[in-house]
């Protein structure tokens, strides 16, 4: 048990770095290490990867907000939607979705975000005046919500991008922004997520992943100005195609 434990923590370090250096990718890399090296039961490894990604944003929005980078007013615009389908999708729907299609989803999305964060944001944004679309704002948080709810997902890969392209924000304020709404939301599913379990939640484990992963957002909040984001960004990326690929061949192969 302490062995796993300590592995827990090594591991989710990295949880927290992303988070805190990127404002997502929390939960892709979570996920995938409560069930496939933690052993974690799906639907529990589900409710468990919210609950480390939301604590875990929380913490990690404190620095940035002290630096003033965090945008309340569109953050709570974005988290209100988010927070309503995430609750949906985790109480409701994902409870009645085979464990497999769930992974085999998540593995999914996993490969979709690593190929756009290796890409990296389009040429025209950068040149295209910055702007709020309230509709869109709304809607891409229904939809970050949904998927939070359903693969236990933060969505930063989702509200980073449409923070910048459709609140107009600057990618450092977006990262920042994206974790107020990521600890949102999560909370939120998490909630729904645990109301469906019938099996407790393995606490000890929990509690030594989420501090781990805090300790690490606190260091990637750090770093931020002194790493190059394209170099990071596309690191990152290239992780999650790895770790996306093997978790789509275990699962069609289980």
């Amino acid at each position: 048990m302490t062995g796993t434990l300590l592995l827990a923590a090594a591991l989710a370090l990295f949880i927290g770095l992303s988070l805190g250096l990127l404002g997502g990718g929390g939960s892709i890399l979570t996920l995938p290490i409560l069930v496939y090296v933690l052993g974690v039961a799906p639907r529990t490894a589900i409710a468990s990867s919210l609950f480390v990604v939301g604590v875990t944003s929380l913490v990690s929005v404190a620095p940035h907000a002290v630096a003033g980078r965090v945008h309340f007013r569109v953050g709570i615009l974005f988290a209100v939607p988010a927070m309503a389908s995430a609750w949906i999708a985790s109480k409701w729907i994902a409870p009645r979705v085979d464990p497999r299609i769930l992974l085999g989803s998540f593995a999914v999305l996993m490969l979709l975000t690593a190929v756009k964060m290796i890409r990296g944001p389009r040429e025209a944004a950068a040149t295209e005046a910055p702007r709020t679309s309230v509709p869109q704002v709304l809607l891409v948080g229904g939809v970050a919500g949904f998927l939070a709810g359903m693969v236990g997902a933060g969505g930063g890969f989702i509200v980073v991008p449409a923070l910048a392209l459709v609140a107009g924000l600057p990618m450092g304020e977006a990262v920042a922004t994206s974790l107020l709404i990521i600890a949102l939301q999560s909370a939120v599913a998490f909630g729904g997520a645990r109301a469906s379990l019938t099996a407790p939640l393995p606490w000890p484990l929990l509690l030594v992943v989420a501090t781990s992963a805090i300790v690490g957002s606190l260091l990637g909040a750090r770093l931020v100005p002194h790493l190059k984001p394209a170099v990071l960004r596309k690191s990152f990326g290239y992780l999650v195609l790895v770790m996306g690929i093997l978790q789509l061949v275990k699962n069609i192969a289980s």
